[in-house]
């Protein structure tokens, strides 16, 4: 527990500050703070845990889930360019604070089961609520990053995956590349 809360402290204050272009109260930009810095508390703890378990299946597990949440929030981001409540920019839909929460939360409680996602899915469920209080996003961008997060660790997180039978193969022609994923219900 230690190792998770250190590691949390010491990723966070790496983290650029952000300008803010809209006042805020200091109630709502205490709470908006919070949220920018415990976004990354399931994806540490989770990180923590498998490197202190040595369960290098679920780092890789992990990964898959963390760089699938990064890739389709950002290419949503940039696809969709929905603005911010505060204006601030084109970047609202999804919320990637709350899509890596939910990684998070969901990969721990998939891999090691409810006592470890429990209070991942506690915190993540106050950092996207802290994303709308702190007017960045409103609760549709919010809802949107959690099923991106959720969907990306279920796809990828062993039990599912094995329970399922998932498949997936890079594709590549002379006009199309990507993947392919199969599973069985």
């Amino acid at each position: 527990m230690k190792t998770t809360i250190l590691s949390l402290f010491l990723l966070c204050s790496l983290l650029p500050a952000h300008g803010q272009e809209y006042p805020l109260s200091s109630g709502r930009k205490a709470v908006k703070t919070s949220g920018d810095v415990l976004f990354l508390a399931a994806p540490v703890a989770a990180l923590t845990t498998v490197l202190v378990l040595n369960d290098w299946q679920g780092l890789k597990q992990g990964a898959f889930t963390g760089l699938t949440t990064l890739g389709v929030s950002y290419g949503l981001k940039y696809a969709i360019n929905k603005r911010r409540p505060d204006d601030s920019d084109n970047h609202s839909f999804p919320s990637f604070h709350t899509g890596a929460s939910f990684a998070g939360a969901a990969f721990l409680q998939k891999r090691y089961g409810w006592k470890w996602g429990a209070p991942a899915y506690v915190v993540a469920g106050y950092v996207g609520w802290s994303r709308t209080y702190g007017k960045k996003h409103d609760w549709w961008d919010v809802l949107a990053g959690a099923a991106i997060g959720v969907g990306s660790a279920y796809l990828y997180t062993r039990p599912f995956a094995d329970k399922h039978n998932l498949s997936i193969a890079p594709v590549a022609s002379p006009t199309h590349f990507g993947f392919h994923a199969q599973l069985s219900f």
